[in-house]
């Protein structure tokens, strides 16, 4: 079975074939990744032959101590990095067989992303941040769409406010609307809590997973927060670049 990803004319992406594992609930698999980078020292192993897929639908934590890869790992989920060994497949494709541009496409097309530092643009309104995706993606009712994102993030009445003016949980609730503009098939949230005091981090956590409960969408988290982790289906823990047996969250768990 075989895939293509589709190049948009004048894009300059080249079209690859793109080989499919035989997983058709997966959104994700990963096979024999591995990740290392030079030092002084020589090699730095930073992911070690980890392996995994991820349902469609399915919200995963990755979870590990500073250093331990997770958002290296999320880096290669994503495609904004590229294996030293080992293959990814996001929503049907291998992402080996994309360049640069190709990856970006697929992103643009299939991803949302959540960050922990919000990476708002400062000279956009709320409604702008929203509306840009939407607009990258050619949709003619943008404006619409990301008014109704804002309005259900509860935000409608900011639309116009530049994220300097917003409190740091309303930039992340911005962000969060952003995120899931065009309703992607995976969402990749890296610490989207960290920089959010512990009552504001629960409520963007709560919106974070009724939004993500509505579109469909499968989630990938990166935290060091337990209780965050535990909200989700699955957890994947990693130790220093080795990826632990998975847990499975109990039932009556949050």
């Amino acid at each position: 079975m075989r895939v293509e990803c589709e190049q948009e004319a004048g894009s300059g992406v080249s079209v690859a074939a793109a080989s499919v594992w035989n997983n058709p609930a997966a959104i994700i698999q990963v096979e024999n990744l591995s990740k290392q980078v030079a030092s002084p020292e020589g090699p730095l192993v930073i992911l070690d032959d980890i392996g995994f897929s991820i349902a469609k639908g399915e919200s995963v934590a990755v979870v590990g101590a500073s250093g331990s890869g997770k958002s290296t790992l999320l880096g290669l989920l994503a495609g904004l990095d590229t294996p030293t060994q080992g293959r990814v497949w996001l929503a049907g494709v291998d992402l080996n067989s994309l360049d640069e541009d190709g990856r970006a496409l697929l992103r643009a097309q299939r991803v949302g992303f959540v960050f922990q530092s919000f990476q708002l643009l400062t000279g956009l309104t709320a409604l702008e941040n929203v509306m840009l995706p939407l607009e990258l993606a050619g949709q003619s009712d943008a404006r619409r769409q990301a008014l109704d994102l804002l309005e259900r993030v509860g935000l409608k009445a900011r639309a116009r406010h530049y994220p300097a003016q917003l409190s740091g949980g309303e930039q992340q609730r911005v962000a969060l609307a952003r995120a899931f503009a065009g309703n992607p098939d995976v969402l990749f949230a890296d610490e989207p809590t960290g920089n959010l005091d512990q009552k504001t981090g629960h409520r963007i956590v709560e919106l974070l997973f009724t939004l993500n409960r509505e579109q469909g969408a499968t989630l990938v988290l990166v935290t060091h927060d337990a209780e965050l982790a535990a909200y989700c289906d699955r957890i994947l823990e990693l130790d220093d670049g080795r990826l632990r047996p998975p847990s499975v969250k109990q039932p009556g768990g949050a």
